[in-house]
């Protein structure tokens, strides 16, 4: 059988291909063995390794049981959802699989309502946006939409995670998708205050240079206790683990608490704002 020469550096599509065939290879397993151990064929295997079939989510899982790595951080199923989210940030679609397990959530925003409490209107507002301006396709604006959804849906469990949640006064006064969106927005985070398992606040302008971040930062408790930080810029996200990043960052979040609205005078800011009367 002619053996096709690949190229990883084509596409992500085309780099996870390789990578099965790269670790099939080094265990010397034909791709009738990987095949057996995936529950799939071998044909598409073959398919997979040379670019000519997507690879799904089931079959990245079985992919990730099948060389042992599902424990690790370089996982065939993180790679296909950063295949599946290629319009995301660099280091979103991992720190998303941490999101969905953490039990509890600090979030900081600037500019913007924090996904997890976007409405779909505002979410779609947000993504055309993008596409308008050519920054992403259609087809990614609806990626994203999807995904926020999905996101949203998996912190409605039966032991919900805390969510502290603090906004800058920007999130709040600035308007997207015209009246009627904001307005339902601006109503859906008053619902959110009322959850028992959330703490809202909004760090308003008059606290000036004692804010103490200056880009938007979500600081994650794992069940182990362990804590997990993502910041992201215009053009990327940071996910890191290590302590000497994430305590400065934990400390600077408790400090923030401490200098905030209180939620009942955020929750009256919000209903101002929805009055026209602020």
């Amino acid at each position: 059988m002619n053996r096709k020469e690949l190229e990883p550096d084509s596409s992500p599509q085309a780099a996870f291909g390789a990578r099965i065939r790269s670790l099939r290879e080094a265990r010397g397993w034909k791709q009738e063995n990987l095949a057996e151990r995936t529950g799939y064929s071998s044909t598409h295997i073959s398919a997979v390794e040379t670019g000519r079939k997507m690879p799904t989510l089931r079959f990245s899982r079985q992919a990730d049981v099948a060389f042992g790595i599902q424990e690790t951080v370089d996982t065939f199923e993180r790679a296909w959802r950063e295949i599946r989210h290629g319009s995301l940030l660099e280091g979103f679609p991992q720190y998303v699989g941490f999101e969905g397990r953490a039990v509890e959530l600090r979030l900081f925003n600037i500019g913007i309502i924090p996904g997890l409490l976007q409405t779909p209107e505002y979410a779609r507002a947000l993504a055309n946006s993008a596409v308008q301006r050519g920054a992403i396709s259609q087809e990614q604006a609806d990626e994203r939409v999807s995904f926020l959804a999905e996101r949203q849906a998996a912190l409605v469990r039966p032991m919900p995670p805390m969510l502290f949640i603090i906004m800058d006064e920007s999130c709040v006064r600035r308007p997207v998708g015209g009246p009627d969106v904001m307005d339902a927005q601006l109503a859906r985070l008053i619902e959110v205050a009322e959850m028992p398992n959330t703490s809202l606040h909004i760090a308003p302008y008059a606290m000036g240079e004692r804010r103490t971040f200056d880009l938007p930062v979500n600081l994650l408790t794992l069940p182990d206790r362990s804590v997990v930080c993502y910041a992201e810029s215009q053009t990327q996200g940071h996910l890191d683990r290590e302590s000497t990043a994430v305590l400065p960052a934990l400390t600077a979040y408790h400090q923030l608490q401490a200098i905030v609205l209180s939620q009942e005078a955020s929750v009256a800011m919000i209903w101002q704002l929805r009055k026209g009367t602020s």
